[in-house]
């Protein structure tokens, strides 16, 4: 397939899900405050300069920084593979940013803050707790789930969904039980697909990060914590 076709593919949905990053002002606040810190090694691979990239990677990368005020490092460790950059953000874009089925984007990054928790990969835990914050404006959720989503704060519907994306998560027997424990909150076996599909893609996601040694971006440690100053964005907007 051309590059032109892959970039059509892989790049205006991926930009969905990072386009609520924080932004190049609060990013750049958040880099004063860590100035000083030596730069960080990011993947124990080596991560290819922009020059030796194909075009519509590069393009991609600098879309999304563009939207969001920083790259997240999974770009740079993932384009030492340029092809499987590729397959690894189309798959990605189709679980995730999919506008179908009763999942919300926030209940999608709270199956991957469960789920990458129980796998032990810091990246995922890091950086879709972050996503998770802002999706749901909620500041503490994704935390409690990191610790036991069990006595986190959630729901009949949360506690079914993150019941079945762990059963998928740790390779239980999948039996009719769990399905008919999601169809008693209101998923159907289409929202099932779903919600293991992203444990499972998640799962080979964690791994790659364990292989990589991949190092959450500073910036998503403080994402979505404090509430938004709407009166600074149109005091701004009036500046324009």
């Amino acid at each position: 397939m051309a590059s032109h076709l892959v970039a059509k593919l892989v790049r205006l949905p991926v930009l969905a899900q990072f386009a609520s990053l924080p932004g190049r002002e609060a990013a750049a606040t958040i880099r004063r405050f860590s100035s000083e810190v030596p730069p960080e090694k990011i993947s124990r691979y080596p991560v290819p300069y922009k020059k030796d990239l194909p075009y519509d990677i590069v393009a991609l990368m600098e879309e999304v920084e563009s939207k969001g005020g920083f790259l997240p490092n999974v770009f740079k460790v993932l384009s030492h593979r340029p092809a499987e950059f590729r397959a690894f953000f189309a798959y990605y874009n189709e679980l995730m940013n999919k506008e179908t089925g009763r999942l919300t984007k926030a209940d999608r990054e709270m199956i991957v803050v469960a789920t990458s928790n129980h796998n032990k990969c810091l990246y995922c835990v890091i950086s879709h707790g972050a996503l998770h914050r802002i999706y749901s404006k909620n500041p503490t959720l994704s935390d409690q789930v990191i610790v036991n989503y069990e006595a986190a704060e959630l729901g009949p519907r949360e506690l079914a969904m993150l019941d079945f994306a762990m059963a998928v998560c740790r390779c239980d027997t999948i039996t009719e039980q769990h399905f008919k424990s999601l169809e008693k909150v209101g998923f159907d076996r289409e929202d099932a697909w779903d919600i293991a599909a992203i444990a499972a893609f998640f799962a080979m996601s964690n791994r790659l990060a364990h292989l990589t040694d991949m190092r959450p971006n500073l910036e998503f440690y403080n994402m979505g914590r404090m509430p938004r100053d709407k009166s600074k964005d149109k005091t701004e907007g009036k500046g324009k």
